[in-house]
């Protein structure tokens, strides 16, 4: 196995840990509060600090990784420290100017974030906004001890950090339903600083030696300076989607934030799962390889990641879709997540899976652009996805409410992959986009088949088995089964080229056996 294959692997099982238990901590939080007024209180206020570091810390995790590794190779490590504790400050500094001044205008945040918050809903979120500020130093600090344990090819620790975080929040979760709501803000700060915490001491065994070096007028500073205006805008207008939507989406009372959020977990998972631990492997190998000037090699690599997160991404959407009902069901209703909550959610869900394959090759495609040193390019195209969703928004909210809202994300996402690929076809010339394209074809024919027999399958099932909660996790398992195994005969069957070359690589690996033991 290469190397890049066993980092992803490891990459995922961690992913993995932090997602189930994730999952666990959105099960808990559907139990106790449901799609409550207080369930959308703590969902929106838990998401401002992450909306500015998700602005702030993407940039950072984008533009460090590829300079700290130039540095390291060309300069020595010493330099590439000083470097990396430069970045440190700054990103301190900024996160703490940042929480000060959110403080100061958490009125303010919540009536642009939260418009539709009045009376006593606003008044707490104005407190629990309060009380969470301080987590974005604590964020800021992690993602980039993330990116530092990354840059040095550690890539298990930053995918576990989700474990104490969602441990806290659901230990959180379950004191606040007894006692008091407001604990639920004081456990999100203590899960955020545990990220930081949980990092420090692999940072350590890494080299990493803490300096208080801060140079706004450094040379390495000034170079990357150029890259992060254009950077920061094509992050800035990711989240400001999101906090469109969820702003929206609190003028339509209780419930559509809530179900917009756990619909949008769902998808998150696979993201994480999938396509971020693909990313976070291949992101550096794209640097060195652009670095390097190795054209052949990073086309080859611009392929073999798309087509992967295709074959992987595409079946999951397509099943998402023509489940969505029961896997919510069995998810999440149970206590105070009733039917009307599941119904809510599964139709959001359907409608984000629509773009799921778009969000993910998009991820993969800003990437490229950025490992090429190229940063307008995503904030163009970034910023014209964000004018068609705000148009799609108001348009579709009137005709079918908050559903409008996730269909508004789908269509803006393909959109923004399909002019991404137009940018790279002009900036790179071929690229191996017919072979992208011809995979995705193939993938695309074997989901649906493969969705026709899933649901075909879970209908009968269901029919037969019963209704009880187990009784319904047997039949969607049985049937997801079902269709994972269409789906993989068809694509060996269309003749896909990756599994082409997995079945090639078994093979040898086979026959390398036999011959050992002759």
């Amino acid at each position: 196995m290469s190397n890049v294959a066993k980092s992803t692997l490891w990459i995922m099982v961690g992913t993995m840990l932090s997602k189930v238990l994730g999952f666990f901590r959105e099960i808990v939080l559907a139990n106790f509060y449901g799609t409550s007024s207080h369930a959308d209180v703590f969902l929106v206020t838990l998401n401002i600090p992450g909306l500015i570091i998700a602005v702030i810390g993407s940039v950072v995790a984008t533009i460090y990784i590829p300079k700290y590794i130039e540095i390291k190779e060309n300069l020595g490590e010493n330099e590439a420290l000083k470097f990396t504790n430069n970045m440190l400050n700054i990103c301190a500094v900024m996160a703490i100017i940042i929480a000060i001044f959110g403080l100061i205008f958490t009125k303010e945040f919540i009536d642009i974030l939260a418009g539709g918050f009045e009376g006593e809903k606003f008044n707490t979120a104005v407190t629990f906004t309060k009380i969470m500020m301080p987590g974005v130093l604590f964020l800021s600090v992690s993602k980039l001890l993330s990116s530092y344990l990354q840059a040095n090819d550690s890539f298990t620790v930053p995918a576990l950090i989700g474990t104490p975080y969602n441990i806290i929040i659901i230990i959180s979760i379950v004191i606040s339903a007894f006692t008091d709501f407001r604990f639920l803000a004081i456990g999100a700060v203590i899960a955020m600083a545990s990220q930081m915490i949980f990092q420090i001491p692999f940072a350590f065994k890494k080299s990493y030696k803490y300096s208080k070096y801060f140079n706004l007028k450094d040379k390495h500073i000034k170079e990357l300076s150029i890259l992060v205006l254009p950077m920061l805008i094509s992050s800035s207008i990711s989240q400001l989607n999101i906090a469109v939507d969820r702003a929206l989406a609190t003028t339509l009372g209780d419930g559509p934030v809530s179900a917009l959020n756990f619909a949008s977990r769902l998808n998150d998972f696979v993201m994480a799962l999938f396509v971020a631990s693909i990313i976070t492997v291949i992101y550096p190998k794209l640097s060195k390889l652009s670095n390097s000037d190795d054209k052949e090699g990073f086309r080859n690599t611009i392929v073999k990641t798309s087509n992967s997160i295709i074959l992987i991404v595409l079946p999951i959407a397509v099943g998402a879709i023509v489940l969505a009902e029961p896997v919510v069901r069995i998810l999440f209703q149970r206590g105070q997540f009733d039917v009307e909550s599941t119904h809510m959610t599964a139709v959001a869900l359907r409608l984000y899976s629509i773009g799921l394959i778009a969000v993910a090759v998009r991820d993969v495609l800003n990437r490229i652009f950025y490992s090429l040193s190229d940063t307008k390019t995503p904030m163009i195209n970034g910023s014209i996805a964000l004018i068609i969703n705000i148009i799609l928004n108001f348009a579709l909210i009137n005709v079918i409410g908050y559903a409008g809202l996730a269909l508004s994300t789908s269509i803006s996402s393909i959109l923004t992959v399909i002019l991404l690929f137009i940018s790279l076809k002009r900036k790179q010339g071929y690229f191996g986009g017919d072979k992208i394209i011809k995979t995705g074809l193939k993938s695309l024919i074997a989901s649906i088949i493969m969705g026709v027999a899933t649901v075909v399958s879970y209908t009968n099932l269901y029919s037969i088995i019963g209704s009880s909660k187990i009784e319904e996790i047997i039949a969607v398992s049985i049937s997801v089964l079902i269709g994972a195994l269409i789906y993989a005969l068809l694509i060996v069957i269309l003749k896909v080229d990756e599994v082409n070359l997995a079945m090639d690589i078994i093979k040898k690996a086979k026959n390398k056996i036999i011959k050992n033991k002759r």
